[in-house]
């Protein structure tokens, strides 16, 4: 098992997901998303886990300022790689699976 969680620092399911993974001993890499970002060939591999739809975060300060909502739907997909602010945290990763949010019974049955 190789854990990866892509996060952020001030975010509360983040630190939940790296709380869950330490009080069971896990061993994982903790990945800043929004500094980071994620390479292309992870991205790929989280898209045919998580629609790249799901991964945007609509809360998000730069959501608006790169007005996401007039963007052409196949526009989206590379505006959202190229500015890892817009990603939903955390993305947490285990060889080819993949999971958005806070997710302990999926990650139960990784274990």
């Amino acid at each position: 098992m190789n854990i990866q969680i892509y996060g952020a620092n001030k975010c509360f399911d983040t630190k939940k997901a790296e709380r869950y993974f330490k009080e069971r001993n896990i061993p994982y890499q903790w990945i800043d998303l929004h500094r980071y970002g994620m390479s292309k060939a992870v991205f790929e591999k989280a898209k045919a886990c998580i629609d790249a739809e799901d991964m945007i975060d609509r809360k998000a300060k730069a959501y608006k300022s790169l007005y996401m909502d007039y963007i052409d739907e196949r526009k989206r997909e590379s505006t959202l790689f190229e500015n890892p602010a817009l990603f939903r945290t955390p993305i947490v990763r285990n060889g080819n699976a993949f999971t958005l949010g806070y997710c302990p019974e999926i990650w139960k049955e990784w274990t």
